[in-house]
């Protein structure tokens, strides 16, 4: 799949245009592609209980499940500056979850598979390992 990283960017600058951020004042904006060329996007929404905020990247996946997406293949989220940022650890599994050890992310220093941005990644499959763990498996495109 050819993926175009510029349009990607974009999409996650004007998602971050929407972030609600009046704590940190740090606003990001997310935007992922899926296998059938869909793009679905999300921006980070603060609190004032601080810890119940929402990263950018689960805003994203909320509307890529909500649209009825399978499989993401790339990724960019970007700060106020429209710099690239690094996912935090809870969002890099949020984002394997859907995307896997193929999923291409866009990093401050260049594109990474996921495989490099979150490396031996826990997912579906490791369910399988535990004969006593209650697991419907999920397949993606």
């Amino acid at each position: 799949m050819n993926i175009e990283w510029e349009r990607l960017h974009a999409e996650a600058v004007a998602a971050m245009a929407h972030a609600y951020v009046p704590y940190s004042g740090y606003p990001v904006g997310a935007a992922g592609l899926a296998s059938d060329g869909t793009i679905y996007s999300g921006c980070n929404v603060e609190n004032s209980a601080y810890g119940v905020a929402l990263c950018a990247e689960c805003g994203m996946i909320s509307d890529f499940v909500k649209g009825g997406g399978t499989h993401l293949v790339a990724f960019a989220a970007v700060n106020g500056n429209e710099d690239p940022v690094v996912p935090c650890g809870r969002c890099r599994q949020l984002l394997f979850e859907h995307g896997g050890h193929e999923l291409q992310v866009a990093m401050p220093g260049g594109i990474m598979p996921m495989s490099s941005v979150l490396p031996d990644g826990f997912g579906p499959q490791d369910l399988l390992k535990v004969p006593t763990a209650t697991f419907k498996e999920v397949t993606h495109d």
